[in-house]
């Protein structure tokens, strides 16, 4: 077996410290986890977190940046492939809210404690604003590529239409984590459905008559 080269070994680091701040900072919360333990939950040495980061403020801001990456591919992932969207939102929703063992709880947990350091900090905070406006804008992306595909036409501009998938999906999965019966998958893909004006099997155990508004031309 051929040895690793110096590069891969470095990459190999940098992706296992950041697994583990992910995995950490959405458990505990990001001030309640120091560099030592981040270090060794990654099976690496603090010195190791310092040379690659430079600190754990630095290992945050480089957790943001992977985050984004992994939070656009699940929530774009073949959409434009997909005649009927419906399995997709249902295969996003899981991806959100799954069981800890599936990492979905981490990724939702992970999401709030960014928020909330975001909030209080004022270099991280615009750091968030621009990961919310890529995600948005990659999501919007997505489905308007999907819209071109099937002939489907948005009721909102792509940008307005990720802003408010991305705004149902992460409401809905707050509300789920403590009363998952209150909303149910059914509810979220038939919501998501009828945002983008689809025909949309009603949601499970509810026998009212909806009336959407108009979208704005």
């Amino acid at each position: 077996m051929a040895r690793r080269t110096q590069a891969e070994r470095k990459s190999e680091t940098r992706a296992r410290l950041i697994d583990a701040a992910a995995e950490l900072f959405a458990r505990k919360g990001f001030h309640a986890v120091s560099a030592e333990a981040v270090a060794d939950a990654a099976d690496r040495t603090t010195g190791a977190l310092y040379s690659h980061f430079g600190g754990k403020e630095g290992l945050l801001l480089a957790l943001l940046e992977v985050w984004k990456q992994r939070t656009v591919e699940r929530l774009t992932a073949e959409i434009h492939q997909l005649p009927d969207p419906a399995p997709h939102f249902a295969a996003m929703w899981e991806a959100i809210t799954a069981p800890a063992e599936d990492r979905g709880e981490a990724w939702l947990l992970l999401e709030i404690e960014l928020w909330q350091h975001g909030a209080r900090d004022p270099v991280l905070g615009p750091l968030i604003a621009r990961r919310y406006a890529e995600i948005r804008g990659q999501l919007g992306e997505g489905l308007a590529d999907w819209a071109e595909a099937t002939g489907t036409e948005l009721p909102y501009d792509p940008d307005e239409t990720g802003a408010l998938v991305l705004g149902l999906l992460l409401g809905c999965a707050l509300q789920h984590r403590f009363a998952p019966h209150a909303v149910p998958e059914e509810l979220v893909v038939h919501a998501l459905s009828s945002l983008l004006g689809l025909r949309a099997p009603a949601a499970r155990g509810s026998d009212r008559k909806t009336h959407p508004k108009e979208a704005r031309p």
